[in-house]
């Protein structure tokens, strides 16, 4: 779970900023996205090849 604490002079933007890039980092919004409609097992198959395609293509240019 993202959490920020606000500084006593802190900008309520500074820390909307922060605690915005702390949500990107821990990929919630990819998790809401997959959980917000019914995926079927071919769907899921297709996007599991896909990731395995994208990760082992950037495995091999390391």
């Amino acid at each position: 779970m993202a959490q920020v604490i606000i500084g006593e002079n802190e900008a309520i933007e500074s820390a909307l900023r922060r605690f915005k890039r702390q949500v990107s980092r821990a990929d919630i919004f990819s998790d809401i996205k997959k959980k917000r409609y019914f995926e079927t097992p071919i769907e899921k198959a297709k996007r599991k090849a896909i990731a395995r395609r994208r990760k082992r293509r950037f495995k091999s240019s390391t």
